[in-house]
C-alpha cells in the first residue's frame, strides 16, 4: 500500500480534492444565481485566463501558448475545444440557476459512456462486449426520460456531448493540459471582454456594484484553474482507471446538492433512468480496468 508521501498517493489525493470542487461547485453558482449564466461565463474565462497565464509566466513557459498558436492548425483545434469547454460551462451554470442540477450530475454520469461511443465512432476504438452493453444501458436511461417526462433531457446530453467532443479535439492537440486550456481561455477571453463590455454599457453589470460579488466573481477563475491543475498533477502519477474511477466523485456530489440541499424534484422515471447510469457505469469501469490491466502485461 502507497504511503501518503508517494506520487501515486499523491495524485489520488489531488485528483479526488479536484473532483470535489467540481462537485460541489453548484453551491456556489447558486449563490450566484441572480446574475445572467453569460456574465458569470464571461469573468469565469478572464480570470481564469489571468491565473493561468500567471502560473505559466511564473515558470516561464507562456511562451509554449505563443508556440502552440503559431501553427493555423492548433489554431483550428483550440478555437474547437474553447467553443465546446464553453459551452458545457454555460450549459452547467444554467442548469444550476434555472432548478436543473439533476439533468447536469445525469449529463456528467453519462459522459463517460459518451466518450466511449465517440472513441468508437471517431477513432474507431474498439467496444469490448461489457462497455457496449453500458453504452445500451446510458441510450435506454435517456429513451426512458424522455418516454415518461415528454421530453428529452436536452441538458444531460448537452453537457455529455460537449464534454465528450471537447475530449475528441483535445486528442488531437499536441501540448500539455495547462498550455492548452491557456490558449484555450485566451480565445475566449475577448469575446468575455465584448459581453462584459457591452453588459456594464447597458448598465446591467454586477461588477463594481458589491465587494461580495466581485470577489465571488474573480474567484469564479479560482474554481475554474484548480481543479483543472489537480487534474494534470493527478494523471501525471496516477493510472487512467483510477483517474476514470474517481471522476464518478463528481457528478455524484452533483446530484447530492441537487436533491439534498437544492430539494429538486427526482421523479419516478428520473429515478429509474439514474438507476440504468449506475448499473451501467461499474460494468464499463469492471471492463475498464481490465483493458488497462491487459495492455500492461
Amino acid at each position: 500500500m502507497p504511503s501518503l508521501t508517494s506520487n501515486s498517493a499523491k495524485g489520488v489525493i489531488a485528483m479526488g480534492v479536484a473532483c470535489v470542487v467540481w462537485g460541489f461547485s453548484p453551491l456556489y453558482y447558486k449563490l450566484l444565481a441572480h446574475i445572467p449564466p453569460v456574465e458569470i461565463l464571461a469573468h469565469r474565462t478572464i480570470w481564469s485566463f489571468v491565473i493561468f497565464a500567471a502560473l505559466l509566466g511564473l515558470q516561464g513557459r507562456f511562451g509554449q501558448v505563443v508556440e502552440l498558436f503559431k501553427r493555423r492548425q492548433n489554431l483550428v483545434v483550440v478555437a474547437m475545444a474553447a467553443l465546446m469547454i464553453s459551452g458545457n460551462w454555460f450549459a452547467f451554470i444554467f442548469s444550476i440557476q434555472t432548478g436543473h442540477a439533476v439533468e447536469a450530475a445525469l449529463g456528467y454520469y453519462i459522459f463517460p459512456l459518451v466518450a466511449v461511443l465517440l472513441g468508437r465512432v471517431v477513432f474507431a476504438e474498439r467496444l469490448s462486449r461489457a462497455q457496449g452493453v453500458a453504452v445500451l444501458l446510458a441510450g435506454a436511461a435517456v429513451s426512458l426520460m424522455t418516454y415518461g417526462l415528454g421530453v428529452a433531457p436536452w441538458i444531460s446530453l448537452f453537457v455529455a456531448a460537449t464534454f465528450g467532443l471537447y475530449g475528441v479535439v483535445k486528442k488531437r492537440l499536441a501540448a500539455g493540459p495547462v498550455v492548452s486550456v491557456t490558449g484555450e481561455v485566451a480565445v475566449l477571453a475577448p469575446a468575455a471582454l465584448l459581453i462584459l463590455a457591452l453588459v456594464h454599457w447597458r448598465g446591467d453589470g454586477h461588477f463594481g456594484t458589491a465587494a461580495w460579488e466581485n470577489a465571488m466573481l474573480v474567484f469564479s477563475g479560482v474554481l475554474t484553474a484548480l481543479p483543472l491543475i489537480l487534474f494534470s498533477y493527478a494523471t501525471h502519477r496516477i493510472r487512467l482507471s483510477t483517474v476514470g474511477l474517481l471522476q464518478y466523485i463528481n457528478p455524484t456530489a452533483q446530484f447530492f446538492c441537487a436533491v439534498v440541499i437544492f430539494q429538486e424534484p427526482l421523479g419516478l422515471w428520473q429515478v429509474m433512468a439514474f438507476g440504468l447510469i449506475w448499473i451501467g457505469l461499474p460494468v464499463y469501469s469492471v471492463s475498464s480496468l481490465s483493458q488497462e490491466r491487459a495492455a500492461r502485461r
